[in-house]
């Protein structure tokens, strides 16, 4: 493929990525298989490699996140952000109706009632449908540059279906069901968990490292238009309209309202419908739909007269704590979870409640048999936030956490510096079954056929209590199963057999040690080569590689520190398992004497004699760096032909530059 094919065909996945985009995170119609849209991903990936100097600003693949940033620049509103005021009930709703009818000197006002998103205010800009950038709300008057990390999200599309230059304002969330996926990572890890979904995106935006936001799949409602080129609108519902047109999200559930009792109708409906809602509100906008009255009635020196928001109050119960119990996750975090005499709470019946760790029950002092006060977190998550001390009458109970896994019963642990206790054996039954899932997949150990209903089906039925239990399984056994003909068990017994000869990164990456990721699992065995050496090594050692941290080293030595792990070790090896290194050998002397040793490279451009993975994985066992941008702690950078921008960077700022050949002579061993 040419150059000009090669842009023909960018261009051509830029627009159909983008539409696909739309369609999934506006419309939320999908018309394409994730495996199909991921196809269209991976061609623009490889065609931006080969031909840099062509890729576009507005190329979907700058949503995967840039370099970390030092520091957010400031942002000064052009057309501050200001708050909303507020009403809480019926009297105070009427009241600012009757201001507004007053202000205008009208009696039939038009309004627009819209769900108020628990989120994050932002704006963003465009200039000819390209989007150029976004910054937080600040006090009103200055906010944050937060351009690469609004990128990140999919919602936002980086070039509009119309070349409008306009600043846009909106609400930027994280769903619920993200919300909760993200808090049970943080909780397996034990870090300390969001409150609600509006702190995880408040937080999540504000993190220096866009991929770290990138994870966080967060959303975006447009709400308003601070300035704009090109539309012709005269009224508030027109311009959201207009932005729906143009390809930007709005949130569906708006209505124009012609009287107070429309609007109070409205807010009743969603006030008993928003536990439905996938995403968090805390209230209702109203707003005077005309363009001409807004600016009739004009602003306050913190407000706008033409706009409020009615909040809804606060809902919290008070129940009585009837018992504590325990649970195990899939990394082995033990959590506590509060039993409560049934409450109503939020249009929903709780009866459970989470208490997150031992120190949230010590800190709050609570006790089983206390009056508690309970509320949703964030609408979703019901937690006990309180103990009402004054009716204590004496008879409440101290709570202490078990000391042994109540699954297992072996000993729990408290890693230094984690809230979360900690069932570390293997054997779990709490565990295993995911455990079991982690082994198998992709990254792991790659069995084909040993899919999750498999494993559960395995498991249930006796078949297999750990994952060298998979290693021992008999034919005619399997054969007895459901849904488990001749075909398909020599199938997974052969698949079984193969993953054997898997290199050993495979196997401490299945093991699911915690913290100990792909790459992690891939370092750590080209370092010890074999798992003996792995099993024998020192925190100090483990250390000693670069990207293994303090916590990564501990959870190593104390994962293989626990007999049940060495017992399990054992078996897979007796079974014939791997465990040994099959990669490019890290030999020391060779990183010493390497010109790569100890140096940051990036590779760009085309290269004729290399593959770029095996290339990156070259150069790593010589003990380089491979990043994917040019910065000023870059050492090198190696470039093919059409190496575009990072050449330019590098140059810019003094970064060694080598092209093909001159790589060929540094990696070629002295005669």
């Amino acid at each position: 493929m040419n150059k000009e094919q090669a842009q023909k065909r960018m261009e051509e996945l830029y627009a159909q990525i983008e539409e696909h985009n739309y369609q999934y995170y506006v419309l939320d119609r999908p018309i394409v298989t994730d495996q199909e849209y991921d196809h269209m991903m991976q061609d623009l990936i490889r065609l931006e490699a080969e031909h840099p100097d062509l890729k576009a600003p507005h190329s979907p693949t700058e949503r995967v996140g840039a370099e970390p940033l030092p520091h957010f620049q400031k942002v000064t509103h052009d057309i501050p952000m200001l708050s909303l005021g507020n009403v809480f009930d019926e009297s105070e709703l009427r009241d600012f109706d009757r201001r507004v009818r007053q202000g205008i000197g009208q009696e039939n006002i038009e309004y627009v009632a819209e769900l108020k998103i628990d989120g994050l205010a932002v704006s963003l800009r465009y200039e000819d449908g390209q989007f150029v950038s976004g910054a937080t709300r600040g006090d009103g008057t200055t906010g944050e540059d937060i351009t690469q990390n609004l990128k990140t999200i999919r919602a936002i599309p980086l070039k509009l279906r119309e070349p409008v230059t306009l600043e846009v304002r909106g609400e930027a969330y994280m769903p619920k069901h993200e919300f909760e996926k993200l808090n049970q990572r943080r909780e397996e890890k034990g870090e300390e968990l969001f409150a609600n979904p509006r702190n995880s995106a408040a937080g999540s935006l504000r993190q220096l490292d866009p991929k770290i936001v990138a994870q966080r799949h967060l959303s975006i409602f447009l709400y308003g238009i601070a300035q704009v080129q090109g539309l012709d609108i005269h009224s508030h519902s027109e311009g959201l309209e207009a932005l729906e047109r143009i390809g930007l999200k709005t949130n569906p559930e708006t209505k124009v309202c012609h009287s107070v009792d429309e609007l109070l109708d409205y807010i009743q409906y969603w006030t008993d419908r928003r536990a439905e809602l996938p995403y968090e509100i805390d209230g209702i906008v109203i707003k005077v739909n005309h363009i001409q009255y807004q600016e009739q009635l004009g602003f306050t020196a913190k407000s706008p007269r033409w706009a409020t928001a009615y909040k809804f109050p606060a809902e919290e119960s008070v129940t009585i704590l009837k018992d504590i119990e325990v649970n195990v996750g899939r990394t082995g975090a033990v959590t506590p979870t509060a039993l409560l005499e049934p409450v109503s709470l939020a249009g929903t019946t709780v009866k459970r409640a989470s208490l997150h760790n031992e120190d949230l029950i010590r800190e709050k002092d609570i006790r089983i048999g206390d009056h508690v006060v309970v509320k949703k977190a964030g609408d979703i998550i019901p937690e006990v936030v309180a103990v009402v001390e004054e009716r204590r009458d004496g008879t409440e109970k101290e709570y202490h956490m078990p000391t042994h896994c109540p699954e297992c019963h072996a000993e729990l642990v408290r890693i230094e510096e984690e809230v979360a206790l900690r069932c570390i054996n293997p054997k779990c039954p709490a565990q295993i079954k995911e455990g079991m899932i982690h082994y198998v997949s992709r990254n792991a150990m790659n069995i084909d056929g040993l899919g999750e209903r498999v494993i559960i089906q395995l498991y249930d039925q006796g078949l297999i209590r750990e994952v060298a239990d998979l290693y021992y399984l008999d034919r005619d056994e399997l054969l007895q199963l459901e849904r488990m003909g001749e075909k398909s068990v020599d199938n997974l017994l052969h698949a079984i057999e193969q993953s054997k000869e898997n290199s050993l990164e495979k196997l401490i990456f299945g093991l699911g040690i915690r913290l100990v990721g792909a790459k992690a699992a891939r370092l750590l065995a080209a370092q010890f080569e074999t798992m003996d050496r792995l099993m024998d090594a020192t925190e100090e050692e483990l250390e000693a590689i670069n990207e293994v941290g303090p916590k990564m080293a501990e959870s190593i030595v104390t994962y293989f520190d626990n007999p049940e792990v060495c017992a399990l070790v054992e078996r897979l090896s007796v079974a014939g398992v791997n465990m040994a290194y099959k990669g490019p050998k890290l030999q020391e002397a060779e990183a010493v004497d390497s010109p790569f040793a100890g140096q940051t490279v990036v590779i760009t451009g085309t290269l004729e004699h290399f593959k770029r993975n095996e290339l990156k994985e070259q150069l790593q066992g010589l003990g380089a760096k491979v990043t994917g941008s040019v910065s000023k702690n870059t050492d090198m950078l190696i470039a093919g032909e059409n190496a575009g921008s990072k050449l330019d960077k590098a140059n810019d700022l003094n970064v060694r530059v080598i092209d093909e050949n001159e790589l060929i002579n540094l990696l070629s061993p002295p005669e």
